[in-house]
């Protein structure tokens, strides 16, 4: 690490060790030591799609297998798939669940539904009492049982069909389900199949709300910095305020900095820049961590490669091809038998180098799947996750 710059107004960083730092510390520039550690990393691993979790934690960790993603999945394993920030399924290290439980069930949660949809504060607690008696007894439950008991305790009500989902319906009292989650109730236990279980993760969240609040914003910014409250917002899937109102409540624990002149913050006394950019390809698969959390967008996503790279204002929709830390194109794989076949579309020409690297990354690929993996440059018709 280099000497830091001080100026009249702060600390002064440049893009580029931003990105390095970034790299670096998510596993990106250098492997972490397991997957736990990995998923730490990241502030969790995005789980919407399992599949692409399992490619985030790979792209991390060396000599881990898809299985052993699963095996930490295990009832009391290193690992629980859980609601996480923006009310989105993640990964999240068990040891951290307390604390994460304790601040996002802190943290304010908004409804897009009509009020003759929503649920009050004593329909919200009727429910959340409803789903820890039903999955006190250590067993799973699938959806359709979880709906049985809870619609059967409550009655009718919470069985109403209000709540719009993918073309349907589902009964009112699901909107509570990733708050449960929140507040340390539920978490995903194994699939029976196609059916998705729910468990009790047998966690107690961390008493002090405060303290919980305080680890989740160094945690972002240690990750994720430098940041201003409207990225941490953003990240966590709060209202802006709220997130300013955060800032301002662990001020000390915080420091100004400018990159590139542009103001952000860090953890105090977290100012040193590394003397080396970040050099090197990597492949990182939809909704990945390193995309969705880090900010400036136009910084990460330069030029043209936002057109294809970014949907509906969205990162993480689509596969990205990082070169040197910045995202400079997508990518998309088919499997074929035991052979995968991985197209990389970059917004422009790779040196001799950068295809080089690019083809170890398809290396990487395929050992982490077990399979025999080949590299085509090209266009690619791969699209942003549905």
């Amino acid at each position: 690490m280099s000497a830091v710059r001080h100026s009249l107004t702060g600390v002064e960083l440049t893009w580029s060790s931003v990105i390095a730092r970034r790299m670096e510390r998510q596993g990106l520039s250098r492997p972490l030591r397991s997957i736990p550690a990995a998923v730490a990393a990241m502030g969790g691993a995005h789980a919407q799609v399992m599949s692409a979790a399992e490619l985030s934690i790979g792209a991390r960790v060396e000599q881990q297998t898809p299985a052993d993603i699963r095996s930490a999945l295990a009832p009391s394993g290193l690992l629980v798939k859980t609601y996480g920030p923006r009310g989105t399924v993640h990964l999240l290290p068990r040891d951290e669940l307390p604390l994460w439980c304790a601040a996002l069930g802190a943290a304010p949660i908004g409804s897009s539904l009509p009020a003759t949809a929503r649920i009050d504060a004593n329909q919200t607690a009727a429910i959340l009492d409803a789903i820890a008696g039903a999955l006190s007894s250590g067993s799973s439950l699938d959806t359709e049982e979880l709906d049985a008991a809870v619609i059967g305790q409550l009655g009718a009500w919470a069985g109403e069909q209000v709540v719009p989902a993918f073309g349907g319906w589902w009964p009112r009292w699901r909107q509570a389900i990733s708050l449960a989650a929140n507040r340390g109730i539920l978490s995903f236990g194994e699939n029976r199949g196609s059916r998705v279980t729910f468990v009790s993760p047998g966690v107690t969240p961390e008493a002090d709300s405060s303290r919980a609040l305080g680890w989740l914003l160094r945690l972002y910014l240690a990750t994720y910095g430098p940041a201003t409250a409207a990225n941490f917002g953003r990240w966590l899937g709060v209202r802006p305020a709220w997130a300013s109102a955060q800032f301002s409540r662990f001020a000390p624990d915080l420091e100004a900095v400018t990159v590139d002149g542009e103001p952000a913050f860090v953890n105090r006394g977290d100012v040193e820049q590394s003397e080396t950019p970040s050099r090197g390809i990597t492949l990182l698969p939809h909704f990945d961590p390193y995309v969705i959390g880090s900010f400036p967008r136009d910084r990460l996503f330069p030029g043209a490669v936002a057109a294809r790279a970014v949907a509906r204002g969205q990162a993480g929709v689509r596969p990205v091809l990082l070169v040197d830390g910045v995202v400079a194109g997508v990518w998309g794989l088919k499997r074929h038998a035991n052979r995968l076949a991985v197209t990389v579309e970059a917004v422009t020409t790779l040196s001799k180098r950068q295809v080089g690297g690019t083809e170890v990354e398809v290396e990487r690929l395929g050992r982490f799947l077990g399979m025999n993996a080949e590299l085509t440059l090209g266009a690619i018709s791969t699209g942003a996750h549905k």
